[in-house]
């Protein structure tokens, strides 16, 4: 998949990869596409706190990921980053 067309979940902006194993689910159990299973099971979101807790909680596993990153890069990244997700629009 290119960069360009890569889903990312809409709430931790994780990216979900080319099957649909990180998928979150829906209350039917059926795959929810826009969510990843971290953050939306049984078609609730499973983290209930603000954007910004939301973005502490992720800024040591985005800098983790990027060797090069600081986790103030990284938090600087998701401030810009999360408002334009779906779940913090």
């Amino acid at each position: 998949m290119s960069e360009m067309n890569r889903k990312f979940c809409q709430c931790c902006g994780m990216p979900l990869g080319d099957t649909d194993e990180l998928y979150g689910t829906n209350a039917d159990g059926g795959k929810n596409d826009e969510y990843c299973w971290y953050c939306f099971q049984n078609g609730e979101f499973t983290f209930k706190g603000t954007m910004e807790e939301m973005i502490e909680l992720c800024v040591p596993n985005m800098a983790g990921a990027n060797p090069n990153m600081t986790e103030e890069q990284a938090r600087n990244a998701m401030r810009e980053w999360f408002p334009t997700l779906k779940r913090w629009r």
